[in-house]
């Protein structure tokens, strides 16, 4: 659904522009006149000029772009189960559209259409920013760092160790115990969220093919419009809190 039809995209400005556009006339004056000139019958000129028309104007229909796929073996567990739970909630709310006759009702199933797959491919993308988090937690060994830390600080006392650079040592063993904190607290946290949206997801699809049936309840559909287009809209905050998180560990696993 995502995709527009070719109507759709030839009743858009740009190709209204080039119907009328001067650019667009002269070539079919000068193609045809052309045609003339190279002794074609007078019935082929028009006709060439015509046709040189239509290309201008075919060339000025806005092209789909490519959907991103959104595939849950991109990713590992436990975002997998995410992205193909988002999945089955789109496949079943496109079915309830096509089982559903043309008119305002399916009209606006379809608009709501429009907002799910906007959300299918932000739940793709936040599982994939998860992925990376969690790998980059997995670059970080905080057992090692804690342990070698409690080292530091024990011979930190001893007497040998005055003026040495164990201070320093401690605080960078002290700062990859933070970074492994704070990854760890980021990482619980998108997938909470993730699931939470995943559920609330699943409910407005539920409620949209209940409604589907419903031919007179227009108002409930249009409160099911609201309230995907702002589950929406909290999955894109999300997935860019999850980009906006850097550090050296997430740009070195590709974050």
């Amino acid at each position: 659904m995502s995709q527009l039809s070719f109507r759709d995209r030839f009743l858009t400005p740009p190709v209204a522009r080039a119907i009328t556009a001067p650019g667009s006339i002269l070539l079919a004056g000068a193609v045809a006149s052309v045609a003339l000139a190279t002794g074609l019958p007078l019935l082929v000129a028009p006709v060439a000029g015509i046709a040189a028309w239509g290309a201008r104007v075919l060339v000025a229909v806005p092209r789909n772009q490519a959907v991103e796929r959104v595939d849950p073996f991109d990713v590992p567990e436990p975002w997998r189960s995410c992205v193909v739970e988002a999945l089955k909630a789109q496949v079943r709310f496109d079915q309830a559209v096509e089982a559903t006759e043309a008119g305002p009702i399916r009209t606006r199933l379809e608009s709501i259409g429009q907002r799910i797959d906007d959300g299918i491919r932000e739940v793709g993308r936040i599982a994939r920013r998860g992925a990376q988090l969690v790998a980059a937690r997995g670059a970080v060994d905080a057992e090692a760092a804690r342990a070698e830390l409690a080292t530091v600080q024990r011979d930190a006392d001893e007497t040998w160790a005055s003026g040495s650079k164990l201070e320093r040592t401690a605080d960078a063993l002290q700062a990859q115990i933070d970074t492994a904190t704070r990854l760890d607290g980021l990482i619980e946290d998108a997938r909470s969220q993730l699931r939470v949206l995943d559920a609330r997801l699943d409910e407005s699809v539920a409620r949209a093919i209940e409604l589907s049936v419903r031919l007179d309840d227009a108002e409930g559909l249009r409160t099911v419009d609201d309230d995907v287009d702002h589950l929406v809209t909290e999955m894109e905050a999300l997935r860019q809190a999850l980009e906006e998180t850097s550090g050296p560990e997430t740009r070195a696993s590709g974050a």
